[in-house]
């Protein structure tokens, strides 16, 4: 049946893994889009990606979790060590039991690639990033890196902390004084890191890879300033993540301290301080090697240009929309990587941006900008107060990762000996919220999970019955 209004066309900015969700979700909604990206090429650098159990539902009901699960490894436990070796002790993460699912550990250009596959050729543009846009009452209309102008209904900022999408939004708002003075203020850095992923390793020489059928997951405490991860993926490969602390004051001015930070001399700078830093590559001490392997056996086994330094920035922005623009992901809310959550928040805000889209999409009135305007609002009140939570919980994780002024190890100190019961109560209450398509048949939840209640779709259930009545006039 032919709509009496058209779907509103939502163009994208970026091609992450958050606007590649977004684009998978779309396209089972029925929305049309396409996707605008600023690299020449669709192949994101990367360490390795955690997805939790709260985003696996959606995944299952994409098709995605088969994929997923081929290419990701389960993960328990985190392990914590100093840089001597010796335990300082362990963090239960196992989820199945509570949520049907554990925490998978891939490696991020694994998962890119199985999502990319999904998206129509024809529906994604490299080498054309968005770099400018005009709204008004009849839409929107972008203009890209190549001089060429492009118009839609809906723009969506997917395009990473420092979004184009969102300086222009902002400067927009700020000429009509609707900008709050907390959006003023940029991003802020505790931490700089190295991440990288090596190439398949050897597992005789690297026992702990025998092990193939669970994610280790280590966390190393060095002296002051450094902590470094290493988490084991599949084919066996090891991903690693280097951080500096830095000092309270370093990122008073963010763009200089990228500069100074971000080059290569920085990076070869790091790597000569780190190298020698041990990293435990065995199970057992019947497997330790004579010689302890290094940081550096690590970086000398990984392409170069697959590693790279990364400032970690945080910051939760209270505008997430104004007029057609929404934004989603890093874009709004950049959190630290220390609790993994960063990606999982921005296929949730994708889930739940899709949701309220749908709910508009339906053909039965003309989608205008006080329309598209509510479905924003909805969007943001669904997601604001969960993507809150996570950068503040983000930062938590950070300080007990590798935090090394005095309440910082008094923390880590407190935590690491909390009953078991604590962490599985804390996990339980978090278990719930597991945002799902609404306009697609809703995955269970094991039945001793309380769900957190998700908005319903009116669109979806009007449908669901107008078909339950066609199959019953059909029988009779």
């Amino acid at each position: 049946m032919t709509q009496a209004h058209p779907s509103p066309k939502v163009l994208i900015s970026g091609a992450g893994l958050g606007g590649l969700f977004f684009s998978l979700l779309l396209e089972k909604a029925g929305i049309p889009y396409h996707i605008y990206e600023r690299a020449a090429v669709a192949k994101p650098l990367g360490a390795t990606i955690s997805l939790s159990a709260h985003i696996q539902p959606a995944f299952e009901q994409l098709g995605l979790l088969e994929d997923l699960d081929s290419i990701a490894l389960p993960c328990k436990q985190i392990r914590l060590f100093d840089q001597h070796l010796n335990v300082m002790g362990d963090i239960d993460i196992a989820t199945d039991h509570i949520q049907g699912y554990d925490p998978k550990l891939v490696h991020r250009p694994d998962l890119y690639d199985i999502m990319l596959r999904r998206v129509p050729a024809e529906k994604l543009s490299l080498n054309k990033g968005v770099v400018d846009f005009e709204q008004d009452e009849k839409g929107v209309t972008i203009r890209t890196s190549d001089g060429e102008t492009h118009h839609g209904d809906i723009l969506v900022g997917a395009d990473g902390a420092y979004s184009a999408v969102r300086t222009k939004l902002y400067e927009q708002m700020e000429k009509e004084k609707k900008l709050p003075a907390e959006d003023k203020a940029g991003l802020w850095a505790g931490t700089v890191c190295l991440a990288g992923t090596t190439q398949s390793l050897d597992p005789e020489k690297f026992p702990i890879l025998r092990d193939n059928k669970k994610c280790h997951f280590m966390n190393f405490l060095g002296e002051r300033p450094y902590a470094w991860m290493a988490i084991t993926l599949t084919n066996n490969k090891i991903a690693y993540i280097i951080s500096e602390q830095l000092d309270d004051n370093a990122s008073k001015d963010l763009p200089a301290l990228r500069k100074k930070l971000l080059s290569p001399e920085s990076k070869e700078a790091f790597i000569k301080k780190v190298s020698g830093f041990s990293v435990k590559t065995y199970t057992d001490d019947n497997d330790r090697p004579e010689k302890l392997h290094t940081l550096g056996d690590l970086i000398e086994a990984t392409d170069p240009e697959t590693s790279g330094m990364v400032l970690l920035e945080e910051k939760m922005f209270k505008t997430w929309h104004h007029g057609r623009t929404v934004l989603l992901g890093d874009a709004v809310h950049k959190m630290h990587l220390a609790s993994g959550m960063g990606c999982v928040n921005a296929m949730e805000d994708a889930v739940i941006l899709t949701n309220c889209l749908y709910e508009i999409a339906d053909g039965k009135e003309a989608v205008t900008s006080e329309r598209i305007s509510e479905a924003f609002k909805d969007y943001r009140e669904q997601r604001f107060p969960h993507a809150n939570y996570q950068v503040q919980d983000a930062n938590r994780r950070a300080q007990l990762a590798g935090g090394h002024k005095l309440i910082e190890r008094i923390t880590r100190w407190i935590i690491l000996r909390l009953p078991k019961w604590i962490f599985v109560k804390l996990a339980m209450i978090e278990a719930g919220y597991r945002p799902q398509a609404s306009f697609l048949p809703m995955v269970a939840a094991p039945p001793a999970l309380v769900v957190d209640q998700q908005k319903p779709s009116k669109r979806f259930m009007e449908k669901q019955a107008e078909n339950d009545a066609k199959h019953k006039n059909a029988a009779e």
